[in-house]
This record gives structure tokens, sequence and C-alpha cells, in this order.
């Protein structure tokens, strides 16, 4: 009974975080305006029903649903798909992140931390000095190889039956600035497409300090709603690069978002990390058939995939064979198996 309780009690608070921003989406935009938004954009609601469950299930953000359908069904440019993705990953992975924190799921803080510190300075470094210049094509087809390269180390992973931790079993200098880099990468990235710093950090967490992934894909949530967070702030008020068009999409997902992306950190929280792996190479291939079928394929595209699919798959690789953190240490309550 104490325990129906506790699930009772934890589903009701779910439901007044929903509650409670829907409620904020209509007040300042009024009743009419705000269903208006919805309707007239209708078709990128809908999108991001599947985008936000996504984002808030994976680690992977909801682009790999959203981008194909934004720049190819919906006629959306790559640069609005981009900004609106950060933007309203504001908005869902926030949501998100309160249903991790009121209902108890486990993260890893420290990861949060300092993957955080370091995905702050590489969003600005990606919005400013990266975004500008780079191919979007070039830039979105390496985002995909990232994700394919990380999807067959992976899979190699889990052909292992093997302990996997909690938390990071050594924390020390070394430990934090890795995490600090590979924040820094990832923030990089999410300036590119809208979404960046859950995968790589997701990826080291997995690979080379075998986090659970039932622990590191909320981990990696809460990190892109706080990267999404500071890139929308950059977004409105110091490239002022956030659209009338695009704000019209924004307002029109919000009341989606809010409880797709929840319900996707709900369902996660409730299946096997067999089976959230399985999930998440499904998903990366589907990222890799779409890009591959909807990108234009020319010479500069091609080279930058292939070297950054040697880059990333030596990485992972090395990840992949590192046996530092693979076998139990100290206590028992820093490593966890399901049964």
């Amino acid at each position: 009974m104490k325990r129906f309780r506790l699930g009772f009690f934890k589903y009701i608070r779910v439901v007044a975080i929903i509650c409670g921003i829907w409620t904020i989406w209509l007040v300042l935009l009024g009743s009419q305006q705000a269903f208006g938004y919805l309707l007239n954009q209708w078709q990128v609601a809908l999108t991001m029903v599947f985008g936000s469950m996504i984002a808030g299930g994976t680690s992977i953000g909801g682009g790999a649903v959203a981008f194909p359908v934004f720049t190819k069904l919906l006629q959306i440019s790559p640069h609005d798909a981009k900004v609106f993705s950060l933007a309203i990953q504001a908005v869902g992975m926030s949501a998100a992140t309160l249903v991790i924190w009121s209902t108890g799921i486990r993260v890893e803080e420290r990861v949060i931390r300092w993957g955080s510190l370091g995905g702050s300075l590489g969003i600005v470094l990606g919005l400013r000095c990266f975004a500008p210049w780079l191919p979007p094509d070039a830039v979105k087809m390496v985002f995909t190889i990232l994700l394919s390269s990380f999807a067959i180390t992976l899979v190699a992973l889990n052909r292992r039956h093997s302990l996997r931790h909690l938390t990071i079993p050594i924390w020390g200098t070394q430990q934090r600035g890795l995490i600090f880099l590979m924040g820094l990468m990832g923030g990089i990235m999410s300036g590119l497409v809208g979404n960046g710093i859950d995968i790589v950090l997701f990826s080291v967490m997995v690979l080379l300090f075998r986090i659970s992934e039932k622990v590191a894909t909320p981990t990696s949530v809460i990190l892109m709603a706080i990267n999404a967070l500071i890139g929308l702030i950059l977004q409105v008020f110091v490239f002022h690069d956030f659209s009338v068009q695009v704000q019209s999409y924004w307002f029109a997902a919000i009341p989606v978002v809010v409880v797709g992306a929840p319900l996707g950190v709900m369902i996660c929280s409730l299946l096997r990390r067999e089976t959230i792996a399985h999930i998440l190479i499904s998903l990366i291939a589907i990222e890799l058939t779409t890009s591959l079928l909807l990108i234009p394929l020319r010479p500069t595209v091609i080279y930058t995939s292939l070297i950054t699919f040697i880059l990333f798959s030596t990485l992972n690789y090395w990840m992949y064979r590192t046996q530092t953190y693979a076998i139990p240490f100290q206590k028992p309550i820093y490593t966890w198996k399901e049964t």
C-alpha cells in the first residue's frame, strides 16, 4: 500500500508540472491566440508528438524525427529547424528535467555539473564561430555519422553481459577534465544542429565509464535541457535570431512537448537497460537511413563524413576497449545489474 501511494503521488506531480506549463502558455498568449498557433501549425505540433517522446526517452534528441520532417516534408529551412530545435528542447527537456527530479529518477550529478560547464562554452562557440560558415548539410551528416559510429560500438558492448555502474566509480581531475571537454564538444554540436551534448556525453558515460543506460539517459536529458536553455537565451537576446515564423512553430509545439518529453522519461524509467539500448540503436538506424536519402551526397559531405566516421569510431573503440571502469569497485553500491 505504501508503495502504491508513493507511485500515485509521483504521477500526480508529473500531471501538476504539465498543467502548470499549460497554464503559463495559455495565460501569456491568451486562449484564442494560443489555440490559433496550435491549429495553424498543426503539422509541427504533430511531428513533435513523436519527437518529444524520443527526446525525453533517449539520448539522441527529437531531431531524429523533427529534422527530416521539417526540412523535406514541411519545407522549413535547416537554419530555422536548428533554431526551433534548441527553443523547443528548452521547454520539453526542462519539463522532463522537472519530472526526473520530482520523481527521484537516478542521474549522475557530477556529469551534469561539469558537462554543462563545458557545454555552456561550447554552444556559444557553435552559434557564434562555427555555424555561420560551416555547410548545414555537411554538419547534419557529421552528426548522423557520430551517432552511427556510437551505435556500432554500443551493439558490441551489449553483446557482453557485464555489471554496470550507477555512478562513475573513480572521480578526480582527469575525469572532470574529460567530462568538461566532451561537454564542450557536445555544446558546439548543439550550436550547429540543435542537439548533440546529450549523445556525446551519453556515449562517454556508457562506453567508457560503463554507466547503466537507465542512469545515463535521464542524465543526458538534463544536460540537453540546460544546453538548450542557454542556446535559446543566446538566440533571443544576443544573436537576435528567433524569427516570427520560428516563434509560431515554438508556440504551437509547447503544449505537445510538455506532455511528450515527460512521458518519454517515465517510459524509459520502466524499461530494462537492454531495451533502451535496442531502441536507441533502432532510432540511430532510422536517422542514418533518412539522412542518406534526404541529404545530397556531394563530395564535401562524403569526405567530411568519412573523416568523422574514422575519428569517432577510433574514439569509441578506445572507450570500448578501456577496462579501467569495467569491473566492480570497492562497495557493491557502485555497481548494478538488472535481473
